[in-house]
């Protein structure tokens, strides 16, 4: 594990944004359990405030930072649902939130993090975005960087605490990768209480910034995000989610966009739950996966959200069909 996330902060965290947060449903899934011929759970952090698990981050965060810290309040860079979490967390704790976009972010992303309160600026892309970010630092805004804080992943890995509480009997947990600050806080979570829990990466082609820094055995920072799962574009990892998929991961598997608009679709008709492909490619990883689960095995598929762009619905594979 890292001195810098441990266990006990992420207990404290879980106690710490209780009252901000949903503690949301884990239930088994026949369906994907026929599916994968193992025992399959989803856990539904897209039914999360805010359609996503980005505000336990946020929460933990706002709510660790003394008053003269928060300064003139919180900002943010994000093109999707981190935008909504820093906002609807400024909006709760009575703060201004300014939130740094990509012009190329999805209207609904725009217009939620709006109906938060949230001031928006656009940059070019992402990158433009991150390096605009010091300047409103040096202006006295508290920045919440999207994973490379160990007190925002604090905040993610408690939905490791809920899972071994809803299930103490899981083996493996899937889980997809943005910039690597959910996944690590799960991992360090789930694997400080119980060494002998897989849990499995996943990115989708295009947004794959974490599986080529692990083959690289260095930082690999991508030019674009091409992939349809916007909500897993972090340009890059940062050393210390490297270092924290290096030693605690299985393997990230990166799967197409393809697979992940199937397994959306197969999710919405048979679980009745609309994800977002970076939530849906958990399905598609585990499709991949499948040899690696017996029927002993207790396998929770991490739905992390919901906000999926309408027009997006269109590219679900037959949605065009007559």
């Amino acid at each position: 594990m890292s001195d810098l996330l441990t266990l006990t902060q992420i207990q404290e965290a879980r106690h710490r944004i209780a009252p901000c947060v949903r503690r949301t449903p884990l239930t088994a899934s026949a369906a994907l359990s026929e599916r994968l011929k193992t025992n399959v759970y989803v856990k539904l952090e897209l039914f999360q405030k805010t359609g996503s698990f980005k505000v336990r981050g946020a929460f933990n965060k706002a709510l660790g930072l003394k008053a003269e810290e928060r300064g003139q309040g919180l900002v943010a860079v994000s093109g999707g649902n981190h935008a909504q979490a820093v906002a609807y967390a400024a909006r709760t704790l009575g703060l201004k939130s300014v939130v740094l976009m990509p012009e190329s972010t999805p209207a609904n992303y725009v217009d939620a993090t709006r109906g938060y309160g949230a001031e928006i600026k656009f940059a070019a892309n992402v990158g433009t975005a991150f390096a605009e970010v010091a300047q409103y630092e040096r202006q006295g805004w508290a920045y919440v960087h999207p994973f490379d804080d160990p007190v925002v992943m604090a905040g993610q890995g408690t939905i490791g605490l809920e899972i071994l509480d809803d299930v103490p009997q899981v083996t493996d947990i899937i889980v997809s990768i943005g910039g690597g600050g959910l996944i690590g806080g799960i991992a360090t979570a789930v694997r400080s209480l119980k060494p002998s829990v897989r849990v499995w990466g996943v990115e989708t082609e295009g947004a794959d910034c974490m599986s080529k820094s692990l083959a690289a055995g260095k930082i690999v920072t991508l030019d674009a995000i091409t992939s349809i799962a916007r909500t897993l574009g972090a340009p890059a990892p940062s050393e210390f989610t490297l270092t924290l998929a290096r030693t605690l991961l299985e393997s990230v598997t990166v799967v197409s966009d393809a697979e992940a608009l199937a397994a959306l679709r197969f999710l919405l008709e048979r679980l009745k739950v609309l994800t977002e492909p970076a939530a849906s490619c958990t399905l598609a990883a585990a499709d991949r996966l499948k040899d690696q689960f017996s029927k002993e095995r207790h396998v929770v598929l991490l739905l992390c959200g919901g906000n999926m762009p309408f027009e997006d619905l269109a590219r679900l594979p037959g949605a065009q069909a007559q």
